[in-house]
């Protein structure tokens, strides 16, 4: 029967010590006194039946069977070493569930993210796509940014401004309402205000049916870029690509909206992430 293994703590003493090639450095390490590291390494030489350092008035020195003992020791702490660090929880930087469309993760969230994260690098972001309500109450998110009419996305919601309707287009399809026309309309499904509304308030009587419904904003925006029509959509969604040039803006009469992206802070660990997240929304939405 093979004898039992001398204690770790004799084995953490030496390497510490043959590293440091002081007793006083390895005591200094390892929180212990510098007798007791001094103790511990005299009492493995006498297990293994052997000197492992030579005790030099000015410093230790190893002997031949310590340096033929240091790899060997070095590679099985290192190894311990990693094995307890997959038990350890990591340090992670805070994380916020946003529970939000695809339409305002594509069209609003994701072009700013970049300009989010350059000013908060220490706050990470968790996107979770929706579609029903149910899904809001399922992913017990931090924030929601909901679409739909005020009695119906909860009283601690508050509305995204600005919130109106636009009617968008491809400026290399139509640049005015006379060659927009003839492009197909294309309207998202459940607007309370749609494109026979938008014709009856601008004086046409014999407005267009929509060709391509659609059942998201995010969609008829893409579709609109793509120069698949006009799009009748939330200014919200449409904001980014207005911007920079992909779409153009055809003048409605006054449309506010009445379904509309609100936002809304639920009870959550992390109040001052929350916090910072919703200034910077609400500032890069008001651009």
């Amino acid at each position: 029967m093979p004898k039992s293994l001398p204690p770790l703590t004799w084995f953490r003493a030496f390497d510490a010590a043959a590293r440091h090639l002081s007793f006083t450095a390895a005591a200094d390490e390892l929180g212990f006194t510098q007798s007791a590291i001094s103790q511990h390494v005299r009492a493995l030489e006498e297990r293994l039946g052997a000197p492992l350092f030579i005790r030099d008035k000015r410093a230790l020195i190893l002997t031949e069977a310590g340096r033929g003992l240091v790899p060997d020791v070095a590679a099985a702490m290192a190894q311990l070493a990693a094995a307890t660090e997959r038990f350890v929880p990591s340090q992670r930087v805070p994380k916020l569930t946003i529970a939000t469309s695809a339409s305002v993760s594509q069209w609003v969230l994701a072009p700013g993210l970049r300009h989010f994260h350059t000013a908060h690098p220490d706050i990470a972001l968790q996107l979770v796509s929706t579609i029903w309500p149910d899904d809001f109450s399922a992913t017990r998110a931090d924030i929601d940014i909901r679409f739909g009419a005020q009695a119906v996305v909860g009283r601690n919601a508050t509305l995204i401004e600005p919130s109106h309707l636009c009617a968008v287009v491809a400026p290399e399809r139509a640049q005015t309402w006379e060659a927009a026309m003839s492009l197909p309309m294309i309207q998202p499904v459940g607007l309370s205000t749609g494109w026979r509304d938008i014709g009856a308030a601008m004086g046409h009587k014999d407005w267009p049916m929509p060709m391509i419904e659609v059942d998201t904003h995010g969609l008829a925006v893409d579709l609109a870029v793509a120069g698949a029509g006009v799009a009748l959509t939330h200014s919200l969604i449409a904001h980014h690509a207005l911007s920079d040039g992909r779409l153009l803006n055809l003048d409605l009469p006054d449309t506010r909206a009445v379904e509309g992206y609100y936002l809304a802070c639920n009870a959550t660990d992390l109040p001052t992430s929350q916090q910072v997240f919703v200034d910077w929304f609400n500032a890069w939405v008001a651009r």
